[in-house]
């Protein structure tokens, strides 16, 4: 269990959508709260929004792509706060299309950003929350790491990639007193759409609309994080309709399999209608 008083946070990714819903959740509660971002100028308006809602902000430039972005973030922490409670791995990318056609580049790119972005987190502030003794990893993944969707493999790759890296490193870091959550969303109200690569026409409108119609919002999830983290809780699943398909498909895989057919076969056959 994390210890709420005085926390020590970083979030990348933080400076828009659930990151920054993550943030101000902790500065409300009095928290240290460091946002890693590449918009330095939205990043800057994040941290004023923290300080004025009673925490501390701060801002850092940091790009997940380079482990030394990571690596400067966390020896400026040690240096300002001495030491940091909480990572939140969160920043990350979106892209859809079908295998045949999805570019080698769109699928390195979604990598790099939303998987090997992850490990990276992890690999910087592994030794530090080892010599602290404490620590905890939020990685960010989704519903699309469990139910595998189709036209959304690169997706589906990075965010599943997300859950088994989180999954041995809770148990690979437990000892140490390091615990890790896994988040695992499905559509909530965020902008991730925004920034969605695909060779589907009209694809980045579609998921947008749904986000926005979407019944849980940034804030939601941001409040189901903090309580999973306070409690030491592995899995974060926001979504009460996604966790029963889970469930399913845990334990009733055939019947599972039936129903993503038969949803997958509508969507697809809505796709070709289209063209």
């Amino acid at each position: 269990m994390i210890n709420r008083q005085a926390q020590r946070i970083f979030i990348t990714g933080g400076a828009s959508g659930l990151g920054r819903a993550l943030a101000l959740q902790y500065a409300r509660q009095g928290a240290r709260v460091c946002i890693g971002d590449v918009s330095p100028q939205q990043g800057a308006v994040t941290a004023a929004e923290l300080t004025a809602a009673g925490g501390v902000g701060l801002y850092a430039d940091c790009d997940v792509r380079r482990l030394g972005d990571l690596e400067k973030v966390r020896d400026d922490l040690l240096e300002q706060w001495g030491g940091v409670d909480i990572v939140v791995n969160n920043a990350g990318v979106a892209a859809a299309g079908a295998i045949e056609t999805s570019s080698m580049a769109d699928w390195e790119w979604i990598l790099d950003i939303n998987l090997l972005g992850v490990v990276r987190g992890c690999k910087a502030f592994t030794p530090l929350f080892k010599r602290q003794g404490s620590g905890a990893f939020v990685n960010v993944a989704s519903m699309a790491g469990l139910m595998l969707a189709p036209i959304m493999s690169s997706y589906n790759v990075s965010k599943a990639g997300v859950i088994a890296l989180s999954e041995t490193l809770h148990q690979e870091l437990r000892d140490a007193g390091i615990s890790v959550s896994c988040v695992c969303p499905a559509f909530f109200q965020t902008n991730l759409a925004r920034s969605m690569r695909s060779d589907i026409a009209g694809m980045q409108q579609k998921v947008g609309t749904l986000m926005k119609r979407a019944p849980i919002s940034a804030d939601d999830v941001a409040r189901d994080i903090a309580r999973a983290v306070n409690a030491g809780d592995f899995w974060v699943l926001p979504h009460a309709k996604e966790r029963r398909m889970w469930l399913i498909k845990r334990h009733v895989p055939r019947a599972f399999d039936w129903l993503m057919h038969q949803q997958s076969r509508r969507w697809m056959n809505k796709r070709e209608t289209r063209r």
